[in-house]
């Protein structure tokens, strides 16, 4: 067998062969190939010399060239056949019953654990869901059945979402957002909160300070990352970090004001953007030292220009109260200047988010509350997988078959 490139840097050796994807993907080491075939030249491309057999030597090294195929799918069907007998004492007819290992289900665990993943993590609708398992695996199920399929599934996510939500109560910091949402045509409210590992979606009736304690527990004791909405003022303002993102649109939408109101904006988009160097220096370096000393003054700067504004004045009519508002919560503006793992943001929580706002574009939420609880745990699964960089189908094929079972479910906390 001719030597394989060792390979520099992108996974791509010397004698790679550039193809035309092959520019743009990292070949796979040689363990993770299921097939080497091996080609060699019949003549010399110069004198037209016919190679002996003894003549195949490299002379160089070989190109590689990977090609990466989906055997013929077919789905294994599997029939239960529960032979019923007669006792010869007494003429009674006893019936087998399904051992513990066999779903009760028509669909086995990987399958069901395929159809959610697309229906959650890649918003697939039922009707798509159903032609595409037709077509990828030559199975036939309805609509009906994919809904049944993921209600399931999100009732055996139960346990580990409980844990989920006691690891967010306990974390040292979390990111929370929250977003609209529908159930059976009515507004209800989509709240996230994220950690950097974990993630805890609930659905809940409004977005006032009640679903947030609940989400987050009467007794949290971290660091809260948000917008300035007013459902998280229960918390002390030296227990959050407001979102400068938020207040760089802010900031934008007063300078497109006039007379003091344009100033006022001008003069906050000057020390955001001083401040996201700032932090972009602190990502480089990780010099916290460096990063308070750079913020320093911008905190006299923008108390300067909040306190100038918050005077009752017809020329602060418009911009007042948002200055008044910064004012009060001074501390939670520059929390991530001396807190670990606090970012002057809360993109975390809003990225994950997204996913679930265009799955509520795609299906229109929820129809029954059964249907909220499955959603916002699956979701959470969804999330926390992608976080971990774990897969959410070999999770849930476990998840789904230890339910089928009755064996505990695997933990994802």
């Amino acid at each position: 067998m001719p030597p394989r490139p060792a390979g520099k840097g992108s996974g791509r050796g010397r004698g790679a062969q550039p193809g035309h994807e092959g520019k743009h993907r990292r070949l796979l080491p040689p363990e993770r190939v299921d097939e080497l075939v091996d080609h060699w030249p019949e003549r010399c491309q110069s004198c037209a010399h016919v190679f002996g057999g003894q003549e195949l030597v490299d002379a160089v090294e070989p190109w590689l060239h990977q090609v990466a195929e989906l055997p013929p799918i077919a789905v294994q069907v599997t029939e239960h056949r529960l032979h019923g007998v007669c006792c010869p004492e007494c003429a009674a007819r006893t019936r087998a019953q399904l051992p513990a290992g066999v779903p009760r289900s028509a669909f086995g665990p990987r399958l069901q654990a395929a159809v959610v993943t697309l229906a959650v993590r890649n918003r697939v609708s039922r009707r798509d869901t159903t032609e595409l398992v037709r077509e990828l695996f030559g199975v036939e199920l309805s609509t009906g059945s994919v809904d049944a399929i993921i209600q399931r599934a999100g009732a055996a996510l139960a346990g580990p979402y409980t844990q989920l939500e006691q690891r967010i109560k306990s974390a040292s910091v979390v990111n929370i957002d929250e977003t609209g949402w529908k159930t059976g045509g009515g507004n209800r409210t989509l709240w996230a909160a994220l950690t950097s590992s974990t993630a805890v979606f609930r659905i809940a009736a409004g977005r006032h300070a009640f679903e947030a304690r609940t989400l987050l527990g009467e007794r949290f004791a971290g660091i809260v990352c948000s917008d300035r909405w007013r459902g998280y003022d229960y918390l002390d303002p030296s227990q959050r970090q407001l979102c400068w993102a938020h207040l760089l649109r802010d900031f934008t939408a007063h300078s497109e004001g006039m007379a003091d109101q344009e100033q006022f904006g001008c003069g906050g988009l000057v020390i955001a953007h001083d401040l996201f160097a700032a932090w972009d220096s602190y990502q480089q370096d990780g010099d916290r030292d460096r990063l308070q000393a750079q913020t320093a003054p911008l905190q006299d700067k923008l108390r300067t220009l909040l306190e100038h504004a918050a005077r009752k004045s017809p020329r602060t009519k418009y911009h007042r109260q948002f200055a008044k508002n910064l004012l009060n919560r001074w501390p939670a503006l520059w929390t991530f200047t001396h807190t670990p793992c606090v970012e002057p943001t809360n993109n975390h929580a809003e990225r994950g988010l997204r996913g679930a706002v265009i799955y509520r574009k795609l299906s229109l939420g929820s129809q029954s509350e059964q249907g909220e609880r499955s959603i916002e745990r699956l979701l959470s699964a969804s999330v926390t997988c992608r976080l971990r960089k774990q897969s959410l189908y070999n999770y849930l094929t476990r998840a789904i078959t230890a339910h089928a079972r009755g064996d505990p479910i695997p933990s994802l906390a």
